[in-house]
């Protein structure tokens, strides 16, 4: 019995292996087909810069993805800490304090979109 459990373990992990080795180099191909088309697509008519090759599509990519955080697992872990603290935060707060809050905030949201609105042109 021990080796059946065994021999279906080792099953799984070598087939999510040969998954993973299968499907990582196809997002990494779809991801820089994307880009390379995207740039080619815009970039050259917008800001007259030169089209690129898929290699460079490809180096772009991770260029962002290390500047921008790419792969940090959307929805776990730190997305919610944010989230959290400011619960926690709310929670604690007086309901006085929680009015001058939302005071503060329309007052300040309220000033941006006035900004905003004056920002756009005039039909």
């Amino acid at each position: 019995m021990r080796s059946n459990q065994g021999n279906g373990i080792v099953g799984r992990i070598v087939g999510t292996i040969i998954k993973i080795l299968i499907f990582v180099p196809i997002v990494i191909f779809v991801l820089g087909e994307v880009v390379l088309h995207l740039w080619n697509w815009l970039i050259p008519t917008l800001f007259h810069l030169p089209a690129i090759s898929f290699w460079q599509a490809l180096g772009l990519l991770v260029l962002s993805w290390t500047l921008f955080g790419g792969f940090r697992g959307a929805g776990r872990g730190h997305h919610g800490f944010g989230r959290r603290r400011w619960r926690q935060r709310w929670e604690h707060m007086t309901p006085e304090e929680r009015e001058k809050f939302r005071e503060w905030a329309r007052a300040r949201c309220s000033s941006f979109a006035a900004a905003v609105a004056d920002a756009q042109p005039k039909p």
